[in-house]
């Protein structure tokens, strides 16, 4: 088998800056994918970096480029026109045949005269887009297959047990999530976000890199500081239900913490302790220890795994933006007065990375003590065999607005826990 076997397919992404939300969506399903290495400018780019020099550099070494195409883009000089002459040029060098440039119309715009003679697709109205995708989808994986790069999915991928060879495939984090994504079965939400299921939990994935922690509004929230997360990681997409709480309880043979939950099974379960959450965490290991790779856990996030899985890298105010909304989340301002099933304010709610109810509803708890910033996860902040109180974040229904931004943090107290649930977060373990 050739060499390129054993390396993703290299896919670049030709898109207008006003574009962004149907090509990041675009992205997103092809990374997903687990066999495409996918250049955006945004992800790739790093701060310092020469736009024409990286730009003409991955377009030299990707293996397709989808070039994608709106009213807007095609209409006016920039960025798109000078990569299509640069991939069209490239193009000429490939033999006959080959499927290097992929068309793809974003709105019913005209196509430019060089791209004609090649056949492309419509990637609207958004009721098509999962028809349009398997096209494009079979299309790439016919490239891969004439360069011998192995495509095969999460979807058909089996989930085997872990052996010690497997850990030995396994050595670098970034190796790690991929081995989580093609255990999982990948669906993808109404907002467009990528949903890995695994061990029968829905997660969102976390990409590694920096992002900024804290506010400059609250003492407890200072100094806002840029945090770097060295690994991927998969957040859980809704915070844990009564329902499977109750699967917990019943192998635990102990009284579930709702009274009659079977009338709110899918509503966030609460009155749990930060111990109550941290022993969830190890049943829930010991449950699934066949499934689970060597070099992750199922554990509770620590405070700042939560912050960035809820504002992302642009330091949002609240998951969705920087201005409150009461219908995308369940704080006192919505008026329910109670918990609401997860996922009810989804996708409107949903974080930049697709994670649901992340304010409003209940407070979460986190593997963190409650410590000042900057954050720093060798502080001692992170030492399960320290006492103290564990870290809130969320804020709840019976909580304002201001308690339901993404940098607010709250001192747990164990003796009110009527609005504190949790999630899990797939991600090494804590040192």
């Amino acid at each position: 088998m050739p060499d390129s076997a054993s390396r993703p397919l290299r896919v670049f992404l030709c898109h207008s800056s006003s574009d962004k939300p149907p090509v990041r969506e675009l992205y997103q399903k092809l990374s997903a994918e687990g066999w495409m290495d996918v250049w955006l400018d945004e992800e790739k780019l790093l701060p310092g970096q020469d736009w024409d020099y990286e730009i003409e550099r991955a377009l030299d070494n990707s293996d397709a480029v989808i070039v994608t195409l709106s009213t807007g883009s095609v209409s006016k000089e920039g960025y798109v026109q000078k990569e299509l002459r640069f991939a069209l040029d490239i193009a000429l060098e490939k033999p006959e045949g080959t499927i290097f440039i992929l068309p793809v119309r974003l709105d019913d715009c005209e196509r430019p005269r060089r791209l004609r003679p090649i056949q492309g697709i419509d990637y609207f109205p958004p009721e098509r887009r999962e028809l349009t995708y398997a096209r494009l989808r079979r299309s790439l994986e016919l490239r891969a297959n004439a360069l011998g790069i192995i495509t095969e999915t999460a979807e058909s991928k089996p989930a085997p047990v872990k052996t010690t060879k497997e850990a030995s495939e396994v050595e670098s984090k970034r190796e790690i999530s991929q081995v989580v994504k093609h255990r999982s079965i990948i669906k993808f939400a109404p907002g467009g976000h990528v949903i890995y299921t695994f061990v029968k939990i829905e997660f969102v994935e976390v990409p590694a890199g920096k992002f900024v922690m804290g506010s400059s509004d609250q003492d407890d929230e200072k100094p806002q500081h840029t945090v770097d997360i060295p690994y991927d990681y998969f957040m859980a997409r809704f915070p844990v239900t009564n329902a499977q709480y109750a699967a917990y309880v019943k192998a635990k043979a102990i009284i579930h913490p709702v009274s009659s939950w079977e009338k709110k099974g899918d509503h966030p379960v609460v009155n749990v302790s930060w111990d109550d959450a941290m022993a969830y965490c190890q049943w829930l290991n010991d449950l699934r220890r066949t499934e689970l790779p060597s070099g992750v856990v199922l554990r509770l996030p620590t405070e700042a795994e939560w912050e960035k899985a809820a504002r992302g890298t642009d330091g949002l105010i609240y998951p969705w933006g920087n201005t409150f909304d009461k219908n995308k989340c369940n704080t006192d301002e919505s008026g329910k007065n109670d918990t609401t099933s997860v996922g009810a304010y989804s996708p409107q709610g949903d974080s930049p990375y697709g994670a649901a109810d992340m304010v409003g509803n209940v407070w979460e708890w986190t593997h963190s003590l409650f410590e000042t910033y900057p954050y720093e996860t060798d502080d001692g902040r992170e030492d399960e065999n320290v006492s103290g109180r564990h870290v809130q974040r969320g804020g709840s229904f019976i909580g304002t607005y201001q308690l339901a931004r993404s940098a607010s943090r709250y001192r747990g107290d164990p003796n009110f826990l009527d609005f504190v649930g949790f999630r899990v977060v797939v991600a090494p373990p804590i040192p």
